[in-house]
């Protein structure tokens, strides 16, 4: 017997270790079934479970839940990144609290602090995705940092730098002077400071008394110019293209070039050029052939390329110095407060230095050329389609690939140097002791690269190097290339780009034919989440208040294809009431002797009711499996929905009830058993349909509704019903007779007709069709409507509302159940409320500033509220309209 009341908590670890023992997760590389894989995007080791992680591994669970279903032999991939450097700064920051220092432990000590972290503390997130109900393949659990991955990363380096593909070379990277590393641009967080803007005058060669004013908001980096640019067709400064400018305070020419980088419309329209310390500078240098001069050394202090006034300064000190003394030169024109966007290091926290420093390249304009093509040809299609567009602008315009990490915790480059500095790039340090001897003719001592790779280095290779490559196993053959892909938009660049070119360079296919890229989770107000703002919604919390199967419902049932979800808690609230709805109606079956029939055959129902229900869940079938595979989620969950609740519990089981329930003293309804046994059979189909997304509540009411007490839903294949199920007759009488009841429904709704009260029904002008409908169902409409007869009739007595069904007109008398003048006046006072908000909608849509501004989906917002309120005016204006005709 059911409990009286579903409890997530006791029922969710209990059935995920049973899934977990009995092997229900993993593929079977033997197997004969199509294959179907999905590469989890590996969380970071550090990490825990955020509102964007439930998002995505709900979906990629759902995907791959519906596939075993299906039959498809399914491989989730599982496995964690190794994360460098929030890693390294996890345990830097613990060691710093019993007050050690890395540098103090040495490298090889200090990595092994981190692996005993790992040990320790490693597995938090993995254990998070088990509570979301995730169900990969975890015995080929991964690690970026595992044996297997190692030597595929090393593989790839080495035969990347032996055919050219990756060099060393001298170029600005973000450099983190705290961490004391280069790190991504998905490292580097803008924020808003309140600044200034000064503006500088720097003295003309051989023109005494002429200056060109430049404007910056770092007047620290002026020690390092080398040029001003000004735009080819200023006419202000033609007279001074090809000459030179003095640098105050340093007394460098510096020469004053045309470049269509400067902006006339911007400042003075000259541009002082850093080209050591500015992305844009450095272009503009390498085109104009400045000089490129660093001024700072790793901690962002002055460095011996500035006069000896300003050497070991750290660079705000700097700063302050530079003003006093430009000032004391009258040399600054004007300086203005600025608002503007400072790029930091996401981690440290502090200013993120544009620094010129050797490190190691991929050349990815190269590797980028097959990605491109593949997914023009559609070997790899996005869904949405638009962010193929994303992807062809950042691959288009790639630039060189900086894979090196000055940090201890990573792939230590396998690069070997020389006494004289030659390098030696091989897969292990015998390999490259053999070449440096076969180089220099004699042993020689070699001193290995010190950095580490890019994190993203290693996860470009995951499709493949998780399967175990460069081995040719089995799993490889199976498995690559994937069927699907879901992550978000954030990082098509970093790291969906990058599976491709690696997955074609040394797979020669692309790594997956799908790319599924889900919205952002914000918060109710559509705000992104942040610690800052404090609106951080925490899933564990939600999952802990009110079940896994809630959470993953409302992420599912909110995930429309390029809209963004609005997380408030009372959606998770209100979908928790949908798993009790769930629970409630199969306490509801068990009590009324509802039992899964064996014998049962769902084509041979003869009654209408059972015949009906049959072809509703058919079509829910259909519907939610083609919304799966089309990557509509949110309408895969609108289909169980409205079935449920809707077709199943609020029309079946009602429908259902006067013939599963015998009176007292009365005989069995001749259509019960073969009810008892439909209403099981629609149920336990029902469980089927809905277990992707509800997998919990779905496996413990199968206990009692499944066909085999021993297997479990889980393992169970997708429904397979006949289209034939679906009789087009009994489903326009059954449509009717809810549009009918329905209808008076809604009458008595906007008419404000209390509960209680029972009023007659008339229907005018009906066929004979529609006659014999009510006779045959003349009971259920009396009990559903709560009316107090239906019959047939030609008068529309006086104090009657009206309505339109079909040929018929349904006449409802409510005048003596009403106050007529206070409904009126209601209806009239709510219609002047919506006309108010449409005016207000209407003027934010007119509104020219509003419409540049806003987001495109917040305008669509906008513009579907206008068109809900349009029809609730209809609807009140139609109900008015009908009360008008009551008044008489």
């Amino acid at each position: 017997m059911l409990d009286k009341t579903y409890s997530p908590a006791e029922v969710e670890a209990k059935l995920y270790d049973r899934w977990e023992k009995s092997g229900a997760f993993a593929c079977d590389v033997a197997s004969n079934a199509a294959p179907y894989t999905i590469m989890m995007p590996p969380p970071n080791v550090t990490g825990s479970l955020h509102m964007g992680h439930a998002l995505t591994f709900t979906v990629q669970d759902i995907l791959t839940r519906y596939q075993r279903m299906t039959g498809r032999d399914a491989l989730w991939q599982p496995g964690t990144d190794h994360a460098g450097i929030a890693t390294q700064m996890v345990v830097e920051r613990n060691l710093a609290a019993e007050g050690v220092d890395r540098r103090d432990l040495g490298r090889d000590a200090f990595i092994e602090k981190i692996w005993e972290w790992k040990a320790e503390s490693g597995g938090t997130i993995v254990n998070q995705l088990r509570r979301l109900g995730a169900s990969p393949d975890w015995a080929r659990e991964r690690f970026t940092m595992d044996e297997g991955l190692s030597a595929a990363v090393r593989r790839v380096f080495v035969q990347l730098y032996k055919e050219g593909l990756i060099y060393r070379d001298k170029r600005l990277v973000n450099w983190d002077p705290k961490f004391q590393t280069a790190i991504s641009d998905l490292e580097v967080e803008a924020k808003e400071v309140d600044g200034n803007l000064w503006h500088f005058r720097y003295p003309v060669e051989g023109e005494e008394g002429r200056y060109i004013v430049v404007a910056t908001t770092r007047p620290e980096t002026m020690l390092g110019d080398t040029g001003v640019a000004v735009h080819p067709d200023d006419e202000r400064y033609k007279d001074l293209v090809g000459r030179h400018a003095i640098l105050p305070l340093v007394g460098r020419r510096i020469p004053i070039v045309a470049d269509e980088y400067a902006d006339p419309e911007q400042g003075s329209g000259a541009v002082k050029m850093t080209p050591a310390h500015d992305f844009n500078d450095f272009e503009v240098g390498k085109r104009q052939n400045l000089e490129i001069i660093n001024i700072f050394d790793a901690h962002a202090h002055l460095n011996e390329n500035v006069p000896d006034t300003y050497r070991g300064l750290e660079r705000f000190e700097a700063r302050k110095r530079v003003i006093a003394d430009l000032e004391a030169l009258e040399l600054i024109e004007k300086i203005e407060p600025h608002k503007h966007t400072v790029p930091h290091g996401d981690r440290s926290g502090v200013p993120v230095e544009p620094w010129l420093t050797d490190q190691w390249y991929a050349d990815a304009a190269t590797l980028a050329k097959p990605a491109i093509e593949a997914v023009e040809t559609g070997k790899t299609v996005f869904v949405p389609k638009n962010w193929e567009k994303t992807y062809f602008e950042w691959m288009r315009n790639i630039q060189p690939w900086c894979i090196s990490r000055q940090l201890w915790w990573g792939h230590q480059i396998p690069a070997w140097y020389g006494p004289d500095g030659t390098v030696f790039v091989e897969e292990t340090e015998e390999e490259a002791a053999a070449a440096a001897a076969t180089h220099y003719g004699k042993t020689v001592e070699l001193t290995r690269e010190p950095d580490v790779l890019d994190t993203w280095f290693s996860s470009a290779l995951w499709p493949f190097s998780t399967l175990g490559w460069p081995e040719e196993t089995p799993e490889l053959a199976r498995y690559y290339p994937g069927d699907v892909l879901v992550t978000g938009f954030d990082i098509i660049f970093f790291w969906v780009a990058r599976m491709m070119m690696m997955g074609l360079h040394f797979m020669k296919d692309v790594p997956f034919r799908t790319v599924y890229i889900h919205a952002l989770v914000r918060d109710a107000k559509g705000q992104k989440m942040s610690k800052s703002k404090n609106n951080v919604i925490d899933p564990l919390e939600l999952i802990d208040r009110y079940g896994t199967d809630a959470l993953r419902f409302t992420l599912t049932a909110m995930a429309a294809q390029g809209r963004d979800i609005k997380l408030a808690e009372g959606r998770v609230e209100g979908y928790r009431n949908f798993v009790t709805k769930i629970w409630n109606a199969a306490r509801f079956c068990e009590m009324n002797g509802c039992a899964v029939d064996p014998a049962f055959d769902p084509a041979a129902c003869t009654a209408t009711v059972n015949r009906w229900i049959v072809g509703e869940v058919r079509k829910t079938s259909v519907a939610v499996a083609e919304a799966i595979e089309a990557y509509k989620f949110n309408e895969a969950a609108g289909a169980l929905y409205q079935f449920f609740w809707g077709s199943f519990c609020d029309w079946y089981l009602e429908f259902t009830k006067p013939i599963l329930q015998t009176p007292e003293g009365g005989t069995e309804h001749p259509a019960a058993a073969e009810t008892r046994a439909a209403t099981a059979w629609a149920l336990n189909r029902a469980l089927h349909l809905l277990h992707p997304i509800m997998p919990y509540v779905t496996e413990e009411l199968w206990a009692s509704f499944g066909e085999e007490a021993d297997t479990m839903l889980i393992s169970r294949p997708w429904p397979a019903l006949a289209a034939e199920l679906v009789d087009p007759a009994v489903e326009s009488e059954m449509n009717w007779l809810i549009r009918l009841i329905s209808e008076v429904r809604s009458i008595r709704s906007e008419m404000n007709v209390p509960p209680s009260a029972q009023i007659p029904l008339i229907l005018t002008g009906a066929g004979a069709t529609t006659e014999a409908r009510v006779e045959r169902y003349r009971d259920l409409i009396l009990r559903l409507a709560r009316l107090s007869e239906a019959r047939l009739g030609t008068e529309v007595p006086a104090g009657a509302v009206q309505g339109v069904l079909d040929e018929a007109t349904l006449v409802l008398p409510i005048a003596d159940v009403i106050d007529v003048g206070q409904e009126r006046a209601r209806l009239t006072k709510e219609v002047g409320k919506v006309d108010g908000e449409i005016a207000k909608i209407d003027k934010k849509l007119s509104n020219e500033a509003f419409i540049a501004k806003a987001p495109e989906e917040v305008i669509e917002e906008n513009r579907e509220r206008r068109a809900d309120e349009l029809e609730r005016r209809d609807r009140l204006s139609a109900a008015l309209k009908r009360l008008e005709a009551v008044a008489g």
